[in-house]
């Protein structure tokens, strides 16, 4: 998974650079697609929209805006199925992090998947039989 930070700016971006970005995550989409590893891509509204919730003592405590306060937010993902950690990060380098007004990073981590119970048989292992 590709986790998409970009530093967010109230005023944004000039609508020239919006196309441009549209543009250039709709390239690596198209890319990724015709290789057949895209399994997902979608970003995030603002950090103004979040909702977070913490469990504390059993309560769940809601509380308006982002987890954290941090120099950049979450702007959104790519799933894709990468062969080994060098193909995952030839392709975060071709993903646009200005998405939020301002250059950000790719962050790259793996799917383990869900955990399996014993005796249960996993989801994929299901699908498949």
């Amino acid at each position: 998974m590709m986790l998409i930070y970009s530093k967010e700016r109230e005023a944004g971006l000039p609508r020239e650079q919006v196309t441009e970005l549209m543009n250039a995550h709709w390239s690596v989409m198209q890319e990724a697609t015709s290789k057949g590893i895209l399994l997902g891509a979608e970003p995030l509204g603002p950090t103004t929209t979040a909702t977070t919730v913490r469990v504390q003592n059993g309560k769940a405590m809601i509380t308006d805006g982002p987890f954290a306060e941090t120099k950049e937010q979450l702007a959104g993902y790519y799933m894709l199925e990468c062969k080994n950690l060098d193909e995952a990060l030839d392709w975060a380098a071709k993903i646009p992090t200005g998405c939020k007004g301002a250059e950000g990073c790719i962050e790259v981590r793996p799917l383990p998947g869900l955990p399996v119970r014993e005796g249960e048989m996993d989801c994929a292992a299901a699908v498949n039989a």
